[in-house]
């Protein structure tokens, strides 16, 4: 009888190590989507309320009353004298 428990308890340990060596990269069985964590920002809106980070690419929520939250960024470049670019 103890070693039908024996044999049992050690194929359950088996199985459960096999399951989770195979299920390492994805968290949840089954689940394809990777953990994001992201940090505890905030960003303060023109009305004067917060939002934080959220979705896969941890962008910031709209603020109330916006419609696109990624800022339009402006890169400049200069030529030196020796005609490098230099981007800033």
């Amino acid at each position: 009888m103890m070693m039908l428990v024996g044999g049992i308890a050690l194929i359950a340990v088996a199985v459960g190590g096999l399951l989770f060596y195979l299920n390492r990269d994805n968290g949840v069985l089954g689940d394809n989507n990777r953990s994001v964590a992201c940090t505890m920002e905030a960003k303060l809106c023109p009305d004067g309320s917060y939002v934080g980070r959220a979705g896969p690419s941890c962008e910031f929520k709209a603020c109330p009353g916006e419609t696109n939250t990624t800022p339009k960024v402006q890169t400049n470049i200069n030529i030196d004298t020796q005609g490098r670019d230099i981007k800033y």
